[in-house]
Protein backbone atom coordinates (compact mmCIF):
# COMPACT_ATOMS: atom_id res chain seq x y z
CA UNK A 1 0.00 0.00 0.00
CA UNK A 2 2.74 2.94 0.35
CA UNK A 3 4.04 2.22 -2.56
CA UNK A 4 0.76 2.96 -4.00
CA UNK A 5 1.06 5.84 -2.01
CA UNK A 6 4.14 6.96 -3.29
CA UNK A 7 3.33 6.14 -6.89
CA UNK A 8 0.29 8.23 -6.58
CA UNK A 9 2.77 11.27 -4.97
CA UNK A 10 4.81 10.68 -8.05
CA UNK A 11 2.55 12.80 -9.96
CA UNK A 12 2.95 15.76 -8.90
CA UNK A 13 6.17 15.49 -10.68
CA UNK A 14 6.36 16.46 -14.18
CA UNK A 15 6.33 13.78 -17.21
CA UNK A 16 9.29 13.88 -19.00
CA UNK A 17 8.98 13.91 -22.57
CA UNK A 18 10.01 10.64 -23.23
CA UNK A 19 6.74 9.57 -21.53
CA UNK A 20 4.29 11.24 -24.39
CA UNK A 21 4.22 9.37 -27.37
CA UNK A 22 5.71 10.25 -30.63
CA UNK A 23 3.65 12.38 -32.86
CA UNK A 24 0.96 10.77 -35.25
CA UNK A 25 1.84 12.90 -38.40
CA UNK A 26 4.10 16.12 -39.30
CA UNK A 27 0.93 18.37 -40.37
CA UNK A 28 -1.00 18.91 -37.30
CA UNK A 29 0.97 21.86 -35.92
CA UNK A 30 -2.48 22.98 -36.04
CA UNK A 31 -4.73 20.99 -34.25
CA UNK A 32 -1.15 20.26 -31.51
CA UNK A 33 -1.18 23.93 -30.35
CA UNK A 34 -2.82 23.19 -27.12
CA UNK A 35 -0.24 20.48 -26.44
CA UNK A 36 2.52 23.01 -27.94
CA UNK A 37 1.63 25.48 -25.42
CA UNK A 38 1.57 23.01 -22.70
CA UNK A 39 5.04 21.97 -23.42
CA UNK A 40 4.21 18.60 -25.02
CA UNK A 41 6.94 17.59 -27.74
CA UNK A 42 5.07 16.39 -30.67
CA UNK A 43 1.17 15.96 -31.15
CA UNK A 44 -0.26 13.50 -28.99
CA UNK A 45 -3.63 14.83 -30.19
CA UNK A 46 -6.91 17.25 -28.96
CA UNK A 47 -9.85 14.77 -28.70
CA UNK A 48 -9.51 15.71 -24.31
CA UNK A 49 -10.11 19.86 -25.61
CA UNK A 50 -12.89 19.14 -27.48
CA UNK A 51 -14.44 17.59 -24.33
CA UNK A 52 -13.30 20.61 -22.29
CA UNK A 53 -14.85 23.04 -24.83
CA UNK A 54 -18.44 21.17 -23.78
CA UNK A 55 -17.61 21.16 -20.02
CA UNK A 56 -17.00 24.90 -21.34
CA UNK A 57 -20.68 25.42 -22.73
CA UNK A 58 -22.47 23.87 -20.32
CA UNK A 59 -21.00 25.34 -17.49
CA UNK A 60 -21.90 28.59 -19.90
CA UNK A 61 -25.64 27.41 -20.02
CA UNK A 62 -25.90 26.69 -16.12
CA UNK A 63 -24.73 30.09 -15.35
CA UNK A 64 -26.84 31.26 -18.09
CA UNK A 65 -29.94 30.15 -16.27
CA UNK A 66 -29.13 30.76 -12.78
CA UNK A 67 -28.45 34.05 -13.44
CA UNK A 68 -31.69 35.30 -15.37
CA UNK A 69 -33.64 35.81 -11.97
CA UNK A 70 -30.58 37.98 -10.62
CA UNK A 71 -30.90 40.10 -13.63
CA UNK A 72 -34.70 40.57 -13.18
CA UNK A 73 -34.54 40.98 -9.52
CA UNK A 74 -36.12 44.54 -9.73
CA UNK A 75 -38.15 43.75 -12.94
CA UNK A 76 -40.12 41.44 -11.01
CA UNK A 77 -40.50 43.11 -7.75
CA UNK A 78 -42.03 45.95 -9.89
CA UNK A 79 -44.63 43.81 -11.21
CA UNK A 80 -45.21 42.88 -7.33
CA UNK A 81 -44.01 39.14 -8.18
CA UNK A 82 -41.68 39.97 -5.04
CA UNK A 83 -40.35 41.96 -2.29
CA UNK A 84 -36.89 41.63 -0.87
CA UNK A 85 -37.98 38.91 1.85
CA UNK A 86 -39.72 37.21 -1.02
CA UNK A 87 -36.53 37.11 -3.32
CA UNK A 88 -34.64 35.63 -0.42
CA UNK A 89 -36.87 33.10 0.20
CA UNK A 90 -36.56 32.35 -3.63
CA UNK A 91 -33.00 32.07 -3.70
CA UNK A 92 -32.97 30.51 -0.36
CA UNK A 93 -35.19 27.81 -2.36
CA UNK A 94 -32.41 27.53 -5.20
CA UNK A 95 -29.62 26.98 -2.43
CA UNK A 96 -31.27 24.45 -0.24
CA UNK A 97 -31.97 21.96 -3.48
CA UNK A 98 -28.63 22.66 -5.21
CA UNK A 99 -26.85 22.14 -1.38
CA UNK A 100 -28.95 18.36 -1.50
CA UNK A 101 -28.79 18.09 -5.65
CA UNK A 102 -24.93 18.40 -4.81
CA UNK A 103 -24.50 15.47 -2.35
CA UNK A 104 -26.75 13.30 -5.06
CA UNK A 105 -25.68 14.57 -7.82
CA UNK A 106 -22.00 13.59 -6.73
CA UNK A 107 -23.01 9.94 -5.98
CA UNK A 108 -25.15 9.77 -9.48
CA UNK A 109 -22.26 10.44 -11.45
CA UNK A 110 -20.10 7.92 -10.18
CA UNK A 111 -23.03 5.15 -10.52
CA UNK A 112 -24.02 6.37 -13.39
CA UNK A 113 -20.99 7.48 -15.29
CA UNK A 114 -20.41 11.11 -16.88
CA UNK A 115 -22.39 10.93 -19.82
CA UNK A 116 -25.66 9.59 -18.61
CA UNK A 117 -25.73 11.48 -15.58
CA UNK A 118 -24.77 14.95 -16.74
CA UNK A 119 -27.06 14.57 -19.38
CA UNK A 120 -30.01 13.82 -16.73
CA UNK A 121 -28.85 17.03 -14.78
CA UNK A 122 -28.98 19.01 -17.97
CA UNK A 123 -32.48 17.77 -18.89
CA UNK A 124 -33.90 18.53 -15.50
CA UNK A 125 -32.60 22.26 -15.03
CA UNK A 126 -33.06 23.36 -19.10
CA UNK A 127 -37.15 21.90 -18.06
CA UNK A 128 -37.07 23.60 -14.63
CA UNK A 129 -35.65 27.06 -16.02
CA UNK A 130 -37.69 26.99 -18.56
CA UNK A 131 -40.93 26.39 -15.89
CA UNK A 132 -40.31 29.78 -14.89
CA UNK A 133 -42.56 31.46 -17.27
CA UNK A 134 -45.36 29.31 -16.18
CA UNK A 135 -45.57 30.93 -12.69
CA UNK A 136 -45.92 34.59 -11.27
CA UNK A 137 -45.77 34.21 -7.43
CA UNK A 138 -43.19 33.68 -5.20
CA UNK A 139 -43.77 30.15 -3.90
CA UNK A 140 -44.25 28.76 -7.76
CA UNK A 141 -40.94 30.87 -8.18
CA UNK A 142 -39.58 29.05 -4.82
CA UNK A 143 -40.68 25.11 -6.54
CA UNK A 144 -39.47 26.42 -9.93
CA UNK A 145 -35.92 27.45 -8.20
CA UNK A 146 -35.75 24.25 -5.99
CA UNK A 147 -36.57 22.25 -9.48
CA UNK A 148 -33.34 24.38 -11.15
CA UNK A 149 -31.00 23.94 -8.17
CA UNK A 150 -31.54 20.40 -7.98
CA UNK A 151 -30.69 19.70 -12.24
CA UNK A 152 -28.02 22.51 -11.83
CA UNK A 153 -26.08 20.59 -8.83
CA UNK A 154 -25.05 17.94 -11.35
CA UNK A 155 -22.85 20.15 -13.58
CA UNK A 156 -19.57 21.01 -11.08
CA UNK A 157 -19.27 17.19 -10.12
CA UNK A 158 -19.82 15.57 -13.78
CA UNK A 159 -17.57 18.33 -15.08
CA UNK A 160 -14.68 17.59 -12.31
CA UNK A 161 -15.57 13.66 -13.19
CA UNK A 162 -14.97 14.42 -16.93
CA UNK A 163 -11.72 16.28 -16.46
CA UNK A 164 -10.18 13.18 -14.15
CA UNK A 165 -11.01 11.14 -16.49
CA UNK A 166 -9.73 12.84 -19.60
CA UNK A 167 -7.15 14.64 -18.45
CA UNK A 168 -3.36 13.57 -16.48
CA UNK A 169 -2.82 15.87 -13.34
CA UNK A 170 -0.38 18.01 -14.23
CA UNK A 171 -2.95 19.25 -16.74
CA UNK A 172 -6.62 19.37 -14.87
CA UNK A 173 -5.93 22.32 -13.10
CA UNK A 174 -5.75 24.44 -16.79
CA UNK A 175 -8.79 22.11 -17.70
CA UNK A 176 -10.94 23.25 -14.79
CA UNK A 177 -9.69 26.61 -15.03
CA UNK A 178 -10.80 26.58 -18.76
CA UNK A 179 -14.12 25.30 -17.93
CA UNK A 180 -15.13 27.43 -14.95
CA UNK A 181 -14.43 30.39 -17.25
CA UNK A 182 -17.97 29.24 -19.08
CA UNK A 183 -19.74 29.94 -15.48
CA UNK A 184 -18.22 33.96 -16.43
CA UNK A 185 -19.29 33.72 -19.83
CA UNK A 186 -22.76 32.57 -18.75
CA UNK A 187 -22.95 36.06 -16.12
CA UNK A 188 -21.62 37.63 -19.26
CA UNK A 189 -24.61 36.47 -21.65
CA UNK A 190 -27.20 36.73 -19.06
CA UNK A 191 -26.00 40.69 -18.94
CA UNK A 192 -26.09 41.37 -22.56
CA UNK A 193 -29.44 39.15 -23.77
CA UNK A 194 -31.57 39.55 -20.70
CA UNK A 195 -32.27 43.11 -20.26
CA UNK A 196 -32.73 42.57 -24.16
CA UNK A 197 -35.48 39.67 -24.77
CA UNK A 198 -37.04 41.12 -21.64
CA UNK A 199 -37.57 44.44 -23.42
CA UNK A 200 -38.53 42.89 -26.18
CA UNK A 201 -40.57 40.03 -25.40
CA UNK A 202 -41.44 40.47 -21.75
CA UNK A 203 -39.96 38.00 -18.92
CA UNK A 204 -41.49 35.23 -19.51
CA UNK A 205 -40.25 34.57 -22.79
CA UNK A 206 -36.75 35.25 -21.29
CA UNK A 207 -37.04 31.97 -19.18
CA UNK A 208 -37.98 30.20 -22.45
CA UNK A 209 -35.61 30.93 -24.92
CA UNK A 210 -32.70 30.59 -22.04
CA UNK A 211 -33.83 27.25 -20.84
CA UNK A 212 -33.89 26.20 -24.23
CA UNK A 213 -30.27 26.38 -24.92
CA UNK A 214 -29.74 23.36 -22.86
CA UNK A 215 -31.26 20.80 -25.29
CA UNK A 216 -29.10 22.35 -27.84
CA UNK A 217 -25.73 21.29 -25.47
CA UNK A 218 -27.27 18.09 -24.59
CA UNK A 219 -27.33 17.27 -28.38
CA UNK A 220 -23.85 17.82 -29.08
CA UNK A 221 -22.93 16.08 -25.69
CA UNK A 222 -24.94 12.83 -26.85
CA UNK A 223 -23.18 12.72 -29.91
CA UNK A 224 -19.75 13.84 -29.12
CA UNK A 225 -19.29 12.08 -25.87
CA UNK A 226 -17.79 8.77 -24.84
CA UNK A 227 -15.49 7.97 -22.11
CA UNK A 228 -12.10 7.59 -23.39
CA UNK A 229 -11.48 3.76 -23.80
CA UNK A 230 -14.89 4.44 -26.20
CA UNK A 231 -13.78 7.39 -27.60
CA UNK A 232 -13.33 6.32 -31.62
CA UNK A 233 -11.13 9.34 -32.41
CA UNK A 234 -9.08 9.51 -29.48
CA UNK A 235 -5.14 8.38 -30.97
CA UNK A 236 -3.62 5.86 -29.05
CA UNK A 237 -0.86 8.73 -28.26
CA UNK A 238 -3.61 10.51 -26.61
CA UNK A 239 -4.91 8.17 -24.59
CA UNK A 240 -1.32 7.17 -23.33
CA UNK A 241 -0.72 10.55 -22.60
CA UNK A 242 -3.86 10.69 -20.77
CA UNK A 243 -3.20 7.49 -18.76
CA UNK A 244 0.87 9.07 -18.50
CA UNK A 245 0.09 9.07 -14.63
CA UNK A 246 0.38 5.89 -12.15
CA UNK A 247 -2.62 3.42 -12.17
CA UNK A 248 -5.26 3.97 -9.10
CA UNK A 249 -6.93 1.92 -7.45
CA UNK A 250 -10.47 0.04 -9.39
CA UNK A 251 -12.02 -0.80 -5.72
CA UNK A 252 -15.11 0.86 -5.16
CA UNK A 253 -15.18 3.06 -2.40
CA UNK A 254 -18.21 3.00 -0.05
CA UNK A 255 -19.58 6.66 0.44
CA UNK A 256 -19.34 6.68 3.82
CA UNK A 257 -15.59 6.31 3.79
CA UNK A 258 -15.00 9.59 2.67
CA UNK A 259 -16.16 11.70 5.14
CA UNK A 260 -13.20 10.25 8.48
CA UNK A 261 -10.60 11.59 6.06
CA UNK A 262 -9.32 15.10 6.78
CA UNK A 263 -8.76 15.80 2.82
CA UNK A 264 -12.35 15.44 2.64
CA UNK A 265 -12.71 18.12 5.29
CA UNK A 266 -10.29 20.07 3.90
CA UNK A 267 -12.22 20.37 0.50
CA UNK A 268 -15.29 20.60 1.90
CA UNK A 269 -14.64 23.54 4.78
CA UNK A 270 -12.68 25.54 1.84
CA UNK A 271 -15.99 26.03 -0.70
CA UNK A 272 -18.21 26.36 2.74
CA UNK A 273 -16.39 29.54 3.31
CA UNK A 274 -15.76 30.73 -0.10
CA UNK A 275 -18.65 30.07 -2.45
CA UNK A 276 -20.83 31.89 -0.49
CA UNK A 277 -19.09 35.23 -1.37
CA UNK A 278 -19.55 33.76 -5.31
CA UNK A 279 -23.51 33.94 -4.33
CA UNK A 280 -23.06 37.10 -3.05
CA UNK A 281 -21.79 38.27 -6.48
CA UNK A 282 -23.75 36.26 -8.11
CA UNK A 283 -27.24 37.09 -6.87
CA UNK A 284 -26.80 40.76 -5.24
CA UNK A 285 -24.38 42.64 -7.21
CA UNK A 286 -26.93 43.94 -9.70
CA UNK A 287 -28.45 45.29 -6.59
CA UNK A 288 -25.66 46.70 -5.40
CA UNK A 289 -25.25 48.50 -8.56
CA UNK A 290 -28.75 49.68 -8.28
CA UNK A 291 -28.71 50.56 -4.94
CA UNK A 292 -25.40 52.05 -4.68
CA UNK A 293 -25.00 54.26 -8.15
CA UNK A 294 -28.71 54.03 -9.97
CA UNK A 295 -27.74 51.46 -12.27
CA UNK A 296 -30.87 49.69 -14.12
CA UNK A 297 -31.59 47.16 -16.02
CA UNK A 298 -30.88 48.99 -19.48
CA UNK A 299 -27.28 50.08 -18.14
CA UNK A 300 -26.48 47.05 -15.98
CA UNK A 301 -25.05 45.01 -19.02
CA UNK A 302 -21.40 46.94 -19.56
CA UNK A 303 -21.05 47.17 -15.32
CA UNK A 304 -21.38 43.08 -15.09
CA UNK A 305 -19.86 42.50 -18.31
CA UNK A 306 -16.57 44.26 -17.40
CA UNK A 307 -16.77 42.39 -13.68
CA UNK A 308 -17.10 39.10 -15.59
CA UNK A 309 -14.71 39.39 -18.20
CA UNK A 310 -12.01 39.99 -15.20
CA UNK A 311 -13.61 36.77 -13.50
CA UNK A 312 -12.99 35.20 -16.78
CA UNK A 313 -9.21 36.19 -17.16
CA UNK A 314 -9.20 35.14 -13.46
CA UNK A 315 -10.22 32.05 -14.31
CA UNK A 316 -7.92 30.28 -16.92
CA UNK A 317 -5.44 32.75 -15.04
CA UNK A 318 -5.53 30.41 -11.25
CA UNK A 319 -5.38 27.73 -13.53
CA UNK A 320 -2.86 28.41 -15.57
CA UNK A 321 -0.46 29.54 -13.28
CA UNK A 322 -0.43 26.25 -11.06
CA UNK A 323 -0.27 24.19 -13.64
CA UNK A 324 2.64 25.62 -14.95
CA UNK A 325 4.58 25.92 -11.64
CA UNK A 326 3.81 21.90 -11.74
CA UNK A 327 5.40 21.55 -15.45
CA UNK A 328 8.26 23.29 -13.96
CA UNK A 329 9.04 20.54 -11.48
CA UNK A 330 7.25 22.17 -8.59
CA UNK A 331 5.42 20.19 -6.37
CA UNK A 332 1.55 20.35 -6.82
CA UNK A 333 1.05 20.69 -2.97
CA UNK A 334 3.12 24.02 -3.32
CA UNK A 335 1.74 24.97 -6.59
CA UNK A 336 -1.24 24.81 -5.96
CA UNK A 337 -1.22 26.39 -2.28
CA UNK A 338 1.00 29.49 -3.52
CA UNK A 339 -1.96 29.94 -6.14
CA UNK A 340 -4.34 29.79 -4.02
CA UNK A 341 -2.54 32.30 -1.68
CA UNK A 342 -2.23 34.91 -4.35
CA UNK A 343 -5.90 34.42 -5.49
CA UNK A 344 -6.83 34.71 -1.43
CA UNK A 345 -4.51 38.19 -1.23
CA UNK A 346 -5.84 39.35 -4.11
CA UNK A 347 -9.98 39.40 -2.72
CA UNK A 348 -8.73 41.43 0.28
CA UNK A 349 -9.24 44.87 -1.22
CA UNK A 350 -13.17 44.39 -2.36
CA UNK A 351 -13.36 45.39 1.26
CA UNK A 352 -13.15 48.80 0.08
CA UNK A 353 -15.87 48.50 -2.99
CA UNK A 354 -18.82 49.07 -0.81
CA UNK A 355 -17.37 53.10 -0.29
CA UNK A 356 -15.84 53.24 -4.04
CA UNK A 357 -15.83 57.06 -5.34
CA UNK A 358 -17.96 55.85 -8.46
CA UNK A 359 -19.41 53.09 -9.96
CA UNK A 360 -16.26 52.23 -12.14
CA UNK A 361 -13.45 51.62 -9.02
CA UNK A 362 -16.71 49.58 -7.71
CA UNK A 363 -16.59 47.67 -10.66
CA UNK A 364 -12.70 47.05 -11.18
CA UNK A 365 -12.93 45.59 -7.05
CA UNK A 366 -15.32 43.49 -7.64
CA UNK A 367 -13.85 42.17 -10.48
CA UNK A 368 -10.81 41.39 -9.30
CA UNK A 369 -12.48 39.52 -6.39
CA UNK A 370 -14.35 38.00 -8.67
CA UNK A 371 -11.46 37.42 -10.74
CA UNK A 372 -9.43 35.30 -7.87
CA UNK A 373 -12.61 33.94 -6.57
CA UNK A 374 -12.49 31.98 -10.50
CA UNK A 375 -8.64 31.34 -9.89
CA UNK A 376 -8.95 29.93 -6.16
CA UNK A 377 -11.71 28.07 -7.54
CA UNK A 378 -9.64 26.15 -10.08
CA UNK A 379 -7.45 24.92 -7.75
CA UNK A 380 -9.66 24.11 -4.83
CA UNK A 381 -11.23 22.02 -7.36
CA UNK A 382 -8.66 20.22 -8.96
CA UNK A 383 -7.12 19.26 -5.28
CA UNK A 384 -10.02 16.76 -4.92
CA UNK A 385 -8.34 15.04 -8.06
CA UNK A 386 -4.35 15.58 -6.55
CA UNK A 387 -5.78 13.27 -3.04
CA UNK A 388 -8.23 10.68 -4.33
CA UNK A 389 -8.67 8.78 -7.25
CA UNK A 390 -10.89 8.45 -10.24
CA UNK A 391 -14.32 6.81 -8.81
CA UNK A 392 -14.42 9.09 -6.16
CA UNK A 393 -13.99 12.59 -7.13
CA UNK A 394 -17.09 12.90 -8.26
CA UNK A 395 -18.87 12.15 -4.47
CA UNK A 396 -16.00 13.84 -2.65
CA UNK A 397 -16.68 16.96 -5.08
CA UNK A 398 -20.71 16.84 -4.22
CA UNK A 399 -19.82 16.59 -0.47
CA UNK A 400 -17.93 19.89 -1.24
CA UNK A 401 -19.91 21.59 -3.30
CA UNK A 402 -23.05 20.54 -0.83
CA UNK A 403 -21.07 22.13 1.89
CA UNK A 404 -20.97 25.35 -0.32
CA UNK A 405 -24.10 25.43 -0.99
CA UNK A 406 -25.20 25.34 2.70
CA UNK A 407 -23.00 28.07 3.49
CA UNK A 408 -25.09 30.14 0.13
CA UNK A 409 -27.76 29.53 2.11
CA UNK A 410 -26.18 31.19 5.10
CA UNK A 411 -24.75 34.00 3.40
CA UNK A 412 -28.35 34.73 1.54
CA UNK A 413 -30.48 35.21 4.86
CA UNK A 414 -27.45 37.02 6.69
CA UNK A 415 -26.91 39.79 3.45
CA UNK A 416 -30.44 40.11 3.30
CA UNK A 417 -30.69 40.45 7.53
CA UNK A 418 -27.58 43.17 7.17
CA UNK A 419 -29.37 45.18 4.18
CA UNK A 420 -32.75 44.91 5.95
CA UNK A 421 -30.92 46.57 9.57
CA UNK A 422 -27.97 48.59 7.86
CA UNK A 423 -28.97 49.26 4.52
CA UNK A 424 -25.39 48.77 3.91
CA UNK A 425 -23.01 46.16 2.22
CA UNK A 426 -19.66 47.57 3.84
CA UNK A 427 -20.11 44.28 6.59
CA UNK A 428 -20.64 41.92 3.43
CA UNK A 429 -17.33 43.09 1.61
CA UNK A 430 -15.83 42.86 4.56
CA UNK A 431 -16.78 39.49 4.79
CA UNK A 432 -16.35 38.64 1.40
CA UNK A 433 -12.70 40.07 1.51
CA UNK A 434 -11.39 37.75 4.73
CA UNK A 435 -12.56 34.45 3.99
CA UNK A 436 -10.66 33.14 1.25
CA UNK A 437 -7.59 33.49 3.55
CA UNK A 438 -8.91 31.71 6.40
CA UNK A 439 -9.97 29.22 4.27
CA UNK A 440 -6.19 28.78 3.05
CA UNK A 441 -5.11 28.39 6.74
CA UNK A 442 -7.89 25.68 7.60
CA UNK A 443 -7.37 23.55 4.38
CA UNK A 444 -3.48 23.98 5.75
CA UNK A 445 -3.74 22.32 8.92
CA UNK A 446 -6.43 19.76 7.61
CA UNK A 447 -4.50 18.72 4.28
CA UNK A 448 -0.62 20.55 4.53
CA UNK A 449 1.19 17.81 2.23
CA UNK A 450 -2.35 17.44 0.19
CA UNK A 451 -1.39 13.94 0.76
CA UNK A 452 -3.44 11.04 -1.71
CA UNK A 453 -6.01 9.24 0.60
CA UNK A 454 -5.41 5.47 0.73
CA UNK A 455 -8.75 4.25 -0.17
CA UNK A 456 -7.27 1.39 -1.19
CA UNK A 457 -6.65 0.00 2.26
CA UNK A 458 -9.53 1.30 3.36
CA UNK A 459 -11.95 -0.66 1.09
CA UNK A 460 -9.74 -4.00 1.66
CA UNK A 461 -9.86 -3.58 5.39
CA UNK A 462 -13.78 -2.94 5.30
CA UNK A 463 -14.24 -6.55 2.93
CA UNK A 464 -15.39 -9.12 5.42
Amino acid sequence: MDRISEAVEATALPKSQSDVSPPQSAGASVLGAADAALGIKGYVGNVRWTICALLFFAATINYLDRQVIATLKDTLQQAHVWDENGYAWVVFAFQTAYAVGLLIAGRVMDWLGTRKGFSLSVLIWSLAAMGHALVSTVGGFAVARFALGLGEAGNFPACIKTVAEWFPKKERALATGIFNAGTNVGVLVAAVTVPWLTLTYGWRWTFVVTGLTGFVWLCLWLALYRRPEEHRRLSRAEMDYIRSDPPEPVTKIPWRRLLPYRQTWAFAIGKFMTDPIWWIYLFWLPDFLKKSYGIDLKSVGLPLVIVYLIADAGSVAGGWLSSSMIKRGVSVNRARKTTMLICALAVVPVVFAAKASNVWVAVVLVGIAAGAHQGWSANIFTTTSDMFPRQAVGSVVGIGGMAGAIGGMLISKTVGWILQSTGSYVPIFIIAGSAYLVALAIIQLLAPKLEPVPLEKAALTSTP
